[in-house]
């Protein structure tokens, strides 16, 4: 075989040093020739060295964006929207608590559906990990549900669930009018009891975020299986009224006072769908209800598996937020979409985050709930 010399230039020095401008400004990031994978990486580190394009450069970014950005400044409130059914497949008890935990997650925006599966967690009832591959004829013939490879008893998990949930909603503290963060902060300390009548630690999310003082609000409260039951309660006679408006304000107060204090928002979206849409509808509440000038949110972070291009919102991106308001168009660099299953991503950037980052203050929201909305009540009155 012959040989080939190369030119000195590749010998001796690469990438070349090109003048400044033209090339130059493109042909300086990191290098993609990574190390041999050796099985004896942490984590963190192989996220930081092999994940260098297409959607793992993605992760990587979110991942630095919510560590060394998001969470450095101490004081940055941080929101949350949880779509898809992620509590059902262990998400809650193995990434979301453990975010709640260290005050890397301040207020939360989640499916009804995800609230109340959560609650099957803290009160021992287990779902086990299946296949997609069944008769779904012959899982209702013996009371079996399916949530895709998810399968759970209908009359030991679900009934049970609801028959408990009614309990709880026929308490005292329930009849009254109510937004959905003060639902689901009750619902929160029964599941913290559930959790140490059977002896369970940190299964339930409802039962985290009571405990932390973090917000959880829903976006569509009749869209869930607490939805039915409270509609079921109300032809009982049941005096919960659950009040959307409430939980619109309340959100907004969380935003608007973070900006009067001065300090950053950050939106981490998991999943797109109405959970999406209302934790980012906080600044066009500020902007256009609230006649508040305001940029938007200063930083962006979704997981979705939606195309932008069918024109949903669970595909709609930074960019596009931008012209709503939502977003900060200055920062736009600190914006990542990673496309791709949250059930994967969202794992990978807890373990990043905890293991690069250490606990926050717990900011402890709900706790200034009165406060807040005061707040937004006197801003709106001052312009209407």
């Amino acid at each position: 075989m012959s040989t080939i010399q190369l030119p000195k230039a590749f010998i001796s020095k690469y990438p070349h040093k090109f003048a400044k401008g033209g090339k130059a400004q493109y042909l300086r990031g990191t290098r993609i020739l990574p190390k041999p994978i050796t099985g004896k990486e942490k984590l963190p580190d192989l996220i930081d060295r092999a994940f260098l394009a297409y959607n793992a450069a993605r992760l990587h970014e979110a991942c630095h964006l919510f560590a060394d950005r998001m969470l450095a400044e101490t004081t940055t409130t941080v929101g949350m929207s949880v779509a898809g059914a992620l509590t059902p497949a262990g998400i809650g008890a193995s990434a979301l608590i453990p975010l709640v935990k260290a005050g890397f997650v301040d207020w939360i925006v989640a499916t009804g559906a995800n609230l109340y599966h959560d609650m099957h967690h803290a009160m021992n009832l287990p779902l086990w990990k299946g296949t997609p591959h069944l008769r779904d004829v012959a899982l209702r013939k013996y009371g079996v549900v399916r949530i895709y490879d998810i399968l759970l008893d209908y009359n030991d998990v679900l009934m049970r669930t609801d028959d408990t949930l009614r309990k709880v909603l026929r308490q005292p503290e329930f009849q009254k009018e109510m937004g959905t963060a003060e639902l689901h902060h009750l619902l929160g300390k029964y599941c913290a009891e559930f959790e140490r009548q059977t002896g369970l630690k940190d299964a339930s999310l409802l039962a985290a975020a009571y405990r932390a003082g973090v917000p959880c609000f829903t976006s569509s409260p009749g869209d869930s299986t607490i939805g039915m039951n409270v509609a079921g309660e109300e032809l009982g006679g049941n005096q919960l009224r659950v009040n959307p408006s409430i939980d619109v304000n309340e959100s907004t107060a969380i935003v608007l006072d973070a900006q009067r204090r001065g300090r950053k928002t950050g939106a981490v979206m998991i999943g797109g769908g109405s959970p999406k849409n209302f934790l980012l509808q906080t600044e066009p509440q500020i902007q256009e209800v609230l006649r508040i000038k305001d940029a938007g949110h200063d930083f962006f972070i979704q997981f979705t598996d939606a195309r932008p291009d069918t024109g949903g919102l669970s595909g709609a991106t930074p960019a596009e937020a931008v012209s709503w308001g939502k977003v900060d168009p200055t920062k736009l660099p600190d914006a990542v979409v990673c496309y791709g299953d949250s059930t994967v991503y969202l794992p990978l950037m807890t373990h990043y985050a905890l293991a690069r980052r250490k606990p926050r203050k717990l900011k402890r929201l709900y706790d200034r709930r009165d406060q807040l909305l005061a707040l937004v009540r006197r801003e709106y009155l001052k312009r209407n």
